[in-house]
């Protein structure tokens, strides 16, 4: 058989065991049909190979290249190369795959100005972290539009040389002039990299996501959201938020904001202090942009919950990863208003139960909830989905969570919380393994 011809109708004949040889026959004619008879996958036009290739793996797509001239050709159309991901893991230390190193050169040396959509994504070793900066270092002539680095373990970018990371990602600043969205989240990303990004980027950036980037100052991210008038959406450390960034970000020169993630973690437990927004900023930011999602994920202990909450705060969309307190949760019950989810991953002995409900009562538009390794009475819960009602589209509660009392049994709590919720509803099982 000449390389690249397949005989379609007798490929279709193995569809099916149990199809008769006649409608098996017809099949295969209906597809010979649609391909204009031509048997000849040598001869398919390059909008149909190209349809394929998209859907085929990068090493798929290399080897079905090496079929014929033509598909080879559709092998280098930049159409195919504006979206990639560049997967960096040592094959002693990692199981997931890996993008071939001279595949890599062959990209940067033919498809580098092609490349607009494009993400690293590296193992826990120092050498993907490495290798990525290398690669970065070499897209001089690139047009991209959106860059994320992405750790799949622990933060190897951490562990490259400071100077090595912003070298390599200010070339990228430099060249692109076009980028919309970055995401460098632990990263040793630094002030005057962003003051570089800043200065080739502001009229095109709309998002910007870096948590965990511990070079980053509170006056390298108020540069940033004083230039970039078009940003969208933003991801940070609790320390890089200010009053300062709240009212650049009000400004009437930004567009409305539409995302804010914050991330709440202690550094030094017991030895952090976190500081305290004003309500004045808050209230600036809701005036100027009110449909903004405020996303906060707290990784404190109960100790340093001090500062937070005293005031009303304008957060939607609240996760706790560690214990947290009765009076804190009392106090989300007053001050966060504009509450759409809460999950709780654990608290204390103590049964939360006027806590909810104080949360039903003043969050309006909460429309989901998840609760851990908390305690809460049946009667109290009832209390709680009954002042919800169906608005309650997640409701993800551990079984453990719940304590009979006399008004209710855990049997009764299934069809009570079903008919409020309009919807079958179960708690949630813990694991037996």
């Amino acid at each position: 058989m000449k390389r690249g011809r397949v005989n379609i109708a007798a490929k279709c004949q193995t569809f099916g065991p149990t199809k008769s040889r006649a409608k098996r026959q017809k099949i295969g004619q209906g597809v010979s049909t649609s391909l204009g008879h031509a048997e000849d996958w040598g001869n398919l036009p390059h909008h149909i190979v190209l349809h394929i290739f998209q859907y085929l793996s990068l090493v798929d797509r290399a080897r079905a290249s090496s079929v014929c001239r033509c598909w080879n050709d559709v092998f280098h159309i930049p159409e195919l190369w504006r979206c990639f991901e560049f997967e960096l893991n040592q094959p002693a230390t990692s199981y997931l795959r890996s993008t071939h190193p001279d595949l890599i050169q062959q990209i940067i040396k033919r498809h580098a100005q092609h490349l607009q959509y494009v993400s690293f994504k590296v193992d826990s070793c120092t050498e993907s972290a490495e290798a990525a900066c290398n690669i970065l270092s070499q897209l001089v002539n690139c047009t991209i539009k959106t860059l994320g680095l992405i750790s799949t373990a622990r933060p190897s970018f951490m562990d490259v040389s400071q100077s090595h990371f912003v070298s390599a990602l200010t070339v990228v600043f430099v060249n692109s002039k076009s980028l919309s969205s970055i995401k460098i989240d632990d990263t040793p990303v630094d002030d005057p990299s962003l003051k570089v990004l800043v200065a080739n980027n502001s009229d095109t950036l709309k998002l910007l996501k870096m948590s965990s980037c511990p070079h980053v100052s509170p006056a390298g991210i108020l540069c940033v959201a004083d230039q970039c008038h078009g940003l969208r959406e933003l991801a940070l450390n609790y320390h890089l938020l200010s009053d300062e960034l709240l009212l650049a970000l009000s400004s009437e020169r930004h567009v409305h904001l539409e995302h804010l993630r914050i991330d709440v973690v202690s550094e030094n437990p017991g030895q952090t202090q976190f500081h305290s927004i004003k309500k004045s900023s808050w209230d600036a930011l809701i005036r100027h942009s009110p449909q903004v999602n405020i996303v906060m994920y707290f990784f404190l202990y109960e100790e340093e919950f001090e500062p937070f909450f005293r005031e009303e705060t304008p957060v939607t969309h609240l996760y706790f990863g560690r214990a947290v307190s009765k009076d804190m949760l009392g106090r989300i019950g007053l001050n966060c208003p504009r509450l759409v989810e809460l999950v709780v991953c654990a608290n204390g002995l103590e049964p939360l139960d006027e806590e909810l409900i104080r949360i039903a009562e003043r969050c309006k538009s909460l429309t989901a909830i998840g609760l851990g390794e908390c305690e809460v009475t049946c009667s109290g819960f009832m209390e709680f989905v009954k002042m919800c009602g169906g608005r309650l589209s997640q409701l993800s509660i551990m079984e453990e969570v719940l304590i009979p009392d006399n008004s209710y049994s855990m049997e009764q709590i299934h069809s009570e919380v079903s008919k409020h919720l309009g919807r079958i509803w179960f708690p949630d099982m813990m694991p037996t393994w």
